[in-house]
């Protein structure tokens, strides 16, 4: 039984899947399983995963039985878990050789059934490896102790960072929306008492602006955020309002690293 699974939502990532499939499978840390769910892709990313899982048997790709976003996607995959953590990438992100090393150590010397990590942020046309990558000074910082609070004032997990404790948590499945669903599963967490902890390390690359990826729109965010406040939380027009506002604002100041 492999120590961390992790989940990995594919959807037309052909360009980039390779990338981030090998920046797993080089982690130094090998005890991983890789479970891939391709939301029907229409550019060969499945035929691209089929080849990979042949050349490496961590890798257990699945397709998913109609498009149903990412979340159902992340949901299919995280179902199949066998692992104590289950950790999250996208398919056009990358992670660091000894992110997961580093992770797993921290997450044993604290409290937190949730951690992440700082990462760092590259063009969308950014075209390396992982085992290639040289620091380029643009971080995008953890905090060190992040709790319910201070998560509705803004989103301070990086997705393509965060792992859970299957031993403390079970498998928690992300709510089913078209946007945001990860911001709402670290919430659904925290809102059950728990908090999460960052590690200043920063562990992975995070490829921004890419046209078409679920965060590219910021205004289109707007929305997905407030309805994530007033329906999802259930907060008051007030409250909702204020966490709007530190969303906003924090997404402009990652904007501009």
């Amino acid at each position: 039984m492999p120590l961390v699974s992790v989940v990995m939502p594919v959807h037309n990532s052909a360009a980039t899947l390779g990338a981030s499939v090998r920046s797993v499978l080089a982690q130094s840390h090998a005890d991983v399983e890789l479970l891939v769910t391709d939301d029907a892709s229409g550019d060969g990313s499945m035929d691209l995963l089929r080849d990979l899982a042949r050349e490496d048997e961590r890798v257990l790709p699945e397709a998913a039985p109609e498009q149903g976003g990412a979340a159902r996607a992340r949901n299919l995959a995280m179902a199949r878990a066998r692992g104590e953590f289950v950790a999250f990438l996208d398919s056009d992100d990358m992670w660091l050789p000894r992110k997961l090393e580093r992770q797993i150590e921290f997450a044993a010397a604290g409290d937190a059934p949730l951690t992440f990590t700082s990462y760092f942020k590259v063009d969308g046309d950014y075209e390396g490896e992982a085992r290639d990558f040289v620091p380029n000074g643009r971080v995008i910082k953890a905090r060190e102790r992040v709790t319910y609070r201070d998560m509705l004032v803004q989103d301070h997990i990086g997705a393509l960072t965060a792992m859970y404790s299957r031993t403390v948590l079970g498998t928690r499945l992300m709510p089913d929306m078209p946007k945001r669903q990860d911001y709402a599963l670290w919430l659904d967490i925290m809102r059950d008492g728990h908090h999460a902890r960052g590690l200043q390390e920063p562990l992975a690359v995070y490829r921004a602006g890419r046209a078409g990826s679920l965060s590219s729109n910021k205004l289109d965010l707007v929305e997905h955020n407030w309805r994530l406040y007033r329906e999802h939380e259930g907060l008051g027009l007030v409250r909702s309002t204020r966490a709007l506002a530190g969303a906003a604002w924090h997404s402009v100041r990652k904007s501009h690293i």
